[in-house]
């Protein structure tokens, strides 16, 4: 169960997250580190009042995206009042408060807590799961040309085990595999606007950080710790600065800006992949990002022809390449056509780069050489065309097709494999010895339809045609990445009734999803030793799981009073019980009481396995998740 935002055949750490123009490196919680999945956002969406998604021709001022930029503006508070409301459900608890401060500063702030573990521990499941979250903003209008914005988000993540009524199998594996998580984060930041005869002045400062401790002990045959199997103790500390201005013409726009930034990373590290390869080291480093960009906007042929282009180089103080700027250059050019009222013709072609994740820049060999010092950044070109109609101001839909080429993609020197395919599991993505010769290719079509609220109903419906594929070592073998899932539907709908009632609906449909099938040999003799599956590389991503689908809704019942109103609702995920499809899981048969594992020759099965009942365990999964919660606002 994750939440892993995916734009056109590229993976989770492809996008870049902004609120209110200050970067949110963490959105999810229990975040892979090294990338941005997670089962759970962190945000809180009652904050949003608009959220631009830029799938290509990024604007200049937005380092780091290969794949999408996601830029959301919250509300700002009430100014007449204190007002706010109480959530609860079954799953967590929220308190939501907004108002102003004084005549010229308004906040809105929040706090969540979740109890997973509470509906976990019902149900028997041997996970338990926790997290806290906490945002707030303030606005300060100094007068009609001057604000201030300060904002912070910050989450707490636990995920611990325990021991269930019921022991099976696949409760067994989940036990020996999965590491316990202990995560918090936090980002805080200021962001000042100054409006000048023809122009715009932005500062923005901000300092965000990661914490990120991993555990997953060796057991032996009844359950007991024997060891450690794998431990991580790492901290990412960033400090940004941006300053950007914008000169304002009759037909042009033209934004310059600067950029600098402190980072820091931390990483120990013990992870035992073998008896004979174990991964064991400590790094510590600190080095400087820096960054310009410069991007200008013009009409022309009456107002119908609208063309855009930008330039920015980025450069860093760590890697034995990062300071010759010139290398990631990255122009980018856009244009869109007003054909008549209603049609429109764009096209757009970039070319961006992103930092390798610190993961990878930090990594140790045994003798505490930083080999991945000589990576590159990771490149990718985009072209882009497609038409736009839009009828009537409440509806739009959009055609494009697109093609996107990956170079400089980091590939792991244990197995061969591209960095894109992973990030799809809980843990640590990078933590690795890498080449940057891995290439990628992305390519095909996207349809789009949205009916923004009138009277009553709203619905959005979008149909994307995707291939993606990266290669490993060989730079001409392409293979279908983890995020190549050919055919990916989704809808949303909503209609509000008489007398307080409102429905909505949310359909997902993606075509099946590749994956590796599982080296036989090498998971058992390494099971004991990392309670995990051994995947047979030599055969990457040649198997399909089953198309995913599924259909969720929710119907609130809402009753206002005079100072107040009262919110019931129900809300049901996967409400037709489709069946979830999984890679199978691989574990050793136990005893009728759980006591051992089960032997061939009635021995004690021996650390390489070679004496264990290997068992498959299916991991289809139908559940249901209806949710009865309350809102009371005041």
């Amino acid at each position: 169960f994750r939440n892993d935002i995916t734009i056109r055949g590229g993976g989770p750490s492809e996008n870049v997250y902004y609120l209110d123009g200050i970067e949110i490196p963490q959105i999810n919680h229990f975040a892979t580190q090294g990338s941005a999945g997670g089962p759970a956002g962190i945000l809180n969406v009652a904050f949003i009042e608009d959220v631009n998604l830029s799938s290509s021709s990024f604007g200049s001022g937005y380092d780091n995206a290969l794949s999408s930029v996601i830029a959301v503006t919250q509300k700002e508070g009430n100014k007449e009042r204190l007002q706010g409301n109480v959530r609860v459900s079954a799953t967590e608890v929220a308190l939501t408060f907004d108002g102003p401060i004084s005549e010229k500063t308004t906040f809105i702030a929040s706090a969540r807590r979740s109890y997973l573990d509470l509906l976990f521990t019902a149900i028997d499941l041997p996970i338990r799961p926790n997290f806290w979250d906490f945002q707030f903003k303030t606005t300060t209008q100094f007068d009609n040309r001057t604000s201030l914005t300060i904002l912070g988000v910050g989450a707490i993540d636990l995920f611990e085990f325990g021991v269930p009524r019921e022991r099976t199998p696949e409760k067994e594996f989940v036990l020996r595999a999965a590491p316990a998580v202990e995560q918090w984060n936090y980002t805080i930041g200021a962001a000042y606007k100054k409006s000048l005869d023809k122009g715009q002045l932005f500062i923005a400062l901000s300092r965000n950080m990661f914490d990120n401790q991993l555990l997953r002990n060796e057991k032996d045959n009844v359950g007991n710790v024997i060891g450690v199997g794998f431990r991580l103790n790492s901290q990412e500390i960033e400090n940004k600065g941006r300053v950007e201005y914008r000169h304002f013409d009759k037909d042009l726009s033209v934004r310059a800006g600067l950029q600098a930034q402190y980072s820091k990373y931390n990483n120990a590290t013990l992870n035992r992949l073998s008896p004979t390869l174990v991964l064991d080291f400590a790094s510590d480093l600190d080095f400087f990002r820096y960054g310009a960009y410069v991007d200008a906007n013009t009409t022309t042929l009456n107002n119908r022809l609208l063309i855009s282009g930008g330039l920015r180089f980025d450069g860093n103080t760590f890697m034995t390449t990062g300071n010759e700027f010139w290398r990631t250059l990255s122009p980018r050019i856009a244009a869109s056509y007003i054909v008549d009222s209603a049609w429109s013709i764009n096209a757009t072609v970039g070319h961006y780069f992103k930092l390798p994740q610190y993961t990878i820049l930090g990594f140790r060999d045994a003798s505490g050489a930083l080999v991945n010092q000589n990576t590159q950044y990771l490149g990718t070109t985009h072209f882009v065309a497609g038409v736009e109609f839009v009828p009537e101001p409440s509806i739009r839909m959009t055609l494009e097709g697109f093609y996107k080429a990956y170079s400089d993609y980091p590939v792991s020197l244990i197995d061969s494999v591209s960095l894109a395919n992973r990030g799809t599991d809980f843990g640590v993505l990078g933590n690795e010895p890498v080449a940057s010769v891995g290439r990628g290719r992305a390519y095909g079509a996207e349809l789009f339809f949205q009916k923004k609220l009138t009277e009553r109903f709203f619905t959005t419906l979008s149909y994307t045609l995707l291939f993606s594929e990266f290669t490993g070592l060989r730079s001409d073998e392409y293979i279908p990445s983890a995020w190549d899932f050919r055919h990916l539907v989704s809808g949303i709908v909503g209609y509000k009734f008489d007398n307080g009632w409102e429905l909505g609906g949310k359909f997902r449909y993606a075509g099946g999803s590749p994956f590796t099938a599982i080296d036989t040999a090498a998971s058992r003799r390494l099971y004991l030793l990392t309670g995990q599956v051994q995947l047979d590389n030599s055969r990457l991503n040649q198997e399909r799981l089953r198309a995913f689908r599924q259909v969720d809704f929710r119907v609130d019942k809402k009753w206002s009073f005079e100072s107040w109103s009262l919110d019931l609702f129900l809300d049901v995920q996967n409400a037709f019980a489709f069946a979830l499809d999984a890679p199978q899981q691989y574990t050793f048969a136990r005893t009728e009481d759980n006591s051992d594992w089960v032997s061939t020759d009635g021995q004690p099965v021996r650390p390489d396995g070679s004496n264990a009942t290997p068992v498959f365990l299916d991991n289809t999964s139908t559940l249901v998740t209806p949710t009865i919660g309350i809102i009371i606002e005041f």
